[in-house]
């Protein structure tokens, strides 16, 4: 039941002791009141939310952040509505860098929120409240915002998934300026699909945002280029985060993808001018006055570093702001250009995770640092989404895919992709292309990959079964068995393996050019009284030297072809119009280089 969901949240919130998340937690007899109205068919029917405080929620105060900015909204924000319309129950508004001004979660006067991991660092911000909340499980998602990256550091310190959709698809009406041209409200949860799903479901014009765009689908990037930074870009990561950083480049690699090293450099200097240049003054306009009208109160409740930041913009001029638009004009044009014919690219998704002391120490520095990789893109109008990819000395490591505008379904396939990586599997008898068996693989998504031998120490035998199979055995007396491999995304892997017959058994198979996959195997009580078969090489000789060929037109070669169309190449192929929200899927089911 939706109310014993409800219940059990309360409790954990008050197990993790964790106040400083929360600006507004609202009464749990008030949530439950609700959950009793929440139709279960709804597509997030009984889904627990938090809210970042700079978003408007009817009946909580917005604060931005800052209690002298507090006020109660008459209605919920267009996304915030949209949240609840889909069944989702607000628990709360949750603690941010004032004014959304920061990437580091500690400019509040509600208290510096604490990583998930170790209450020692940082959780990253400004969406800091939110992403805790969830990589805590006190609620299933979040909303935040992201101007320079606050919807994506926070997810990568605290090991969840952040989505920034494309400028404007999430219609910004009720949220808190921090620069109005660039805002996102940005998606948190410890699940991609979930995370895309509820992405999905907030987008779309409401007639009042002025700047709110209906998605227009991306066409398909056919073969999957990853970019990645030049290694003298990945300069000053933490300790052990390019080693990190590289297994998921190898990662993505294994799963298909063709990797690129691109030129970075007008991207780094883009993302420079948000805080740097004249862009700073759109801060100004949003707060500025409300900084000046209560001077008296920065340094206490108002953070001294964020007024810094939003009142330094008031130095700029006209003309300032017209010369930075034009340089922003150029870097976009070069940025294009080196990233030209490439799916997305693939970056850390922040430098490193400073402790709270450090960013006491250094609290623009180390704001800068965290931002290396995330403030061009909403400059640059670009989509963007940051994952989990492990973690580094106990702690999360985080990557992210950046695309153009409207690539958001396509890098979420990636994600996906990279979440569910592909499942490579040799195969020597029945599920052979062409014989009987072989129709249970293409129902699990695979596709093959082409004819591969084993390395000359396995045995191949005949078993007594039906349809008639053959069982290989690693053996020190054996010879080289010839088959296919095939991949399948991990999904399907796991239905197919589910439903295996013994005595067929999965294990690790040595093949001829050193990869080790997943490969069909027997039992070996089943080859005792079976008839050894490895002198022919393979099933299909064994069958033709039988006079035994289940279909005489069947062929194992290297122009085998799955369900009699789609033909394996080099190079992985994903949709760009794929939906990332629960069935994101790479076209030909991620056709990879083998």
């Amino acid at each position: 039941m939706i109310a014993d969901r409800v219940r059990a949240a309360y409790r954990r919130i008050t197990r993790a002791d964790r106040p400083e998340i929360w600006i507004t937690l609202r009464p749990e007899e008030d949530v439950l009141a609700e959950a009793a109205t929440i139709d279960p068919a709804l597509p997030l029917a009984g889904l627990l939310a938090a809210v970042k405080g700079n978003i408007d929620v009817a009946g909580l105060p917005t604060t931005a952040g800052a209690p002298s900015f507090a006020y109660s909204p008459a209605a919920d924000a267009t996304a915030v509505a949209r949240l609840r319309a889909a069944g989702a129950l607000v628990l709360g508004t949750t603690n941010l860098d004032q004014f959304a001004t920061g990437l580091v979660g500690t400019r509040s006067p509600y208290g510096a929120v604490r990583n998930a991991f170790d209450a020692e660092r940082i959780s990253g911000g400004s969406s800091s409240g939110s992403a805790v909340a969830v990589a805590l499980d006190l609620v299933d998602l979040a909303l935040g915002t992201d101007t320079a990256g606050s919807g994506r550091v926070p997810a990568a310190l605290n090991g969840i998934v952040g989505v920034k959709p494309t400028r404007g698809l999430i219609p910004t009406t009720g949220v808190v300026p921090a620069c109005r041209s660039l805002d996102c409200v940005t998606v948190f949860a410890r699940d991609l699909r979930l995370a895309r799903r509820t992405a999905e479901l907030l987008s779309g014009p409401d007639g009042v945002d002025p700047l709110a765009r209906e998605f227009v689908a991306a066409p398909s990037t056919g073969v999957v280029r990853l970019a990645v930074p030049a290694p003298e870009h990945l300069d000053g990561l933490a300790d052990g985060w390019a080693d990190a950083f590289r297994a998921a480049v190898e990662r993505f690699r294994a799963a298909g993808a063709q990797i690129v090293e691109v030129d970075v450099a007008p991207l780094l200097e883009a993302a420079s001018l948000l805080y740097d240049g004249a862009f700073v003054a759109e801060r100004t306009l949003a707060v500025g006055a409300h900084l000046r009208a209560h001077a008296e109160l920065i340094g206490s409740t108002l953070d001294p570093t964020v007024a810094s930041i939003v009142l330094g913009g008031e130095r700029f001029t006209a003309v300032d702001a017209f010369r930075d638009r034009r340089r922003l004009d150029e870097l976009g044009a070069a940025g294009r250009a080196a990233l030209a014919g490439v799916t997305a690219l693939l970056t850390p998704t922040t430098t490193g995770h400073p402790t709270l002391a450090q960013v006491a120490a250094d609290p623009v520095g180390a704001n800068a640092r965290m931002g290396r990789w995330t403030n061009f893109a909403n400059l640059l109008d670009l989509a963007s989404l940051a994952v989990p990819a492990g973690a580094v000395d106990g702690l999360p490591f985080g990557v992210m895919l950046t695309g153009p505008a409207f690539s958001d379904r396509t890098l979420a396939a990636l994600a996906q992709l990279f979440a569910d990586p592909p499942i490579d599997l040799f195969v020597v008898g029945a599920h052979l292309s062409g014989h009987p068996l072989n129709h249970q693989l293409v129902s699990a998504g695979g596709s093959c990959l082409g004819p591969a031998g084993t390395t000359p120490d396995y045995r191949l035998y005949a078993l007594d079964t039906v349809p008639p199979k053959p069982g290989l055995l690693r053996h020190p007396d054996g010879a080289s068995i010839t088959g296919e491999v095939w991949r399948l995304p991990a999904a399907g892997f796991g239905v197919f393996v589910a439903g295996l017959p013994q005595p067929m058994t999965i294990g690790a198979v040595t093949l001829s050019d050193g990869r080790t996959v997943r490969g069909f195997l027997a039992e070996p009580i089943a080859t005792r009284d079976a008839t050894d078969i490895t002198s022919h090489g393979s099933w299909p000789a064994a069958l033709a030297a039988g006079n035994a060929l289940t279909d005489g037109d069947a062929r194992v070669d290297g122009e085998a072809r799955v369900d009699g169309e789609a033909r394996v190449d080099g190079g992985a192929r994903v949709d760009g119009g794929a939906l990332a929200d629960g069935d994101a899927r790479a076209a030909g089911d991620a056709l990879a280089d083998g």
